[in-house]
């Protein structure tokens, strides 16, 4: 058996549905993990109008709030190992940044260490599905 090179085929639009590929022509972007038909047909799905619920997504909500941030630490013997408090200015996937409004300073927390957050005031928090949702309260439930 002779090894042919690899050579790949590319499709045009019209050629997906039947099947048949044209030489030459390229396949439609299609975003990855987009649902398809049996035939090639992308299958459109609509984006939810609203973020999901990561706590880096609730701490954004947040921003410029007083919070105190509960932190444990590798080779720590106590479970609440530091505590920060400060103004929450930034959220991101595995960070926090707070400042200290006496001095400025500011504190870079990682969020693998976070156990968690309190904050002395109303919390905003867009529910699923509810854009514009009012803001957590204690008498809220």
């Amino acid at each position: 058996m002779i090894m042919q090179p690899y050579r790949p085929v590319t499709y045009s639009y019209g050629s997906i549905s039947s099947g048949t590929p044209m030489a030459g022509s390229t396949p439609p972007q299609v975003t990855s993990g987009s649902p398809m038909t049996p035939t090639g047909a992308v299958v459109s799905t609509a984006q939810p109008a609203y973020e999901q619920s990561y706590i880096e997504n609730i701490l954004r909500l947040n921003l410029g709030k007083i919070g105190t941030f509960y932190m444990t630490y590798e080779n720590n013997s106590e479970w609440n190992a530091k505590v920060f408090k400060g103004v929450l200015e930034a959220a991101g996937r595995d960070h926090i940044i707070i400042s200290d409004p006496s001095t400025g300073q500011r504190i870079v927390l990682l969020m693998v260490n976070l156990d968690y957050a309190t904050f002395d005031q109303p919390l905003v928090y867009q529910y699923p599905g509810v854009i514009g949702a009012p803001p957590v309260t204690r008498n809220q439930r």
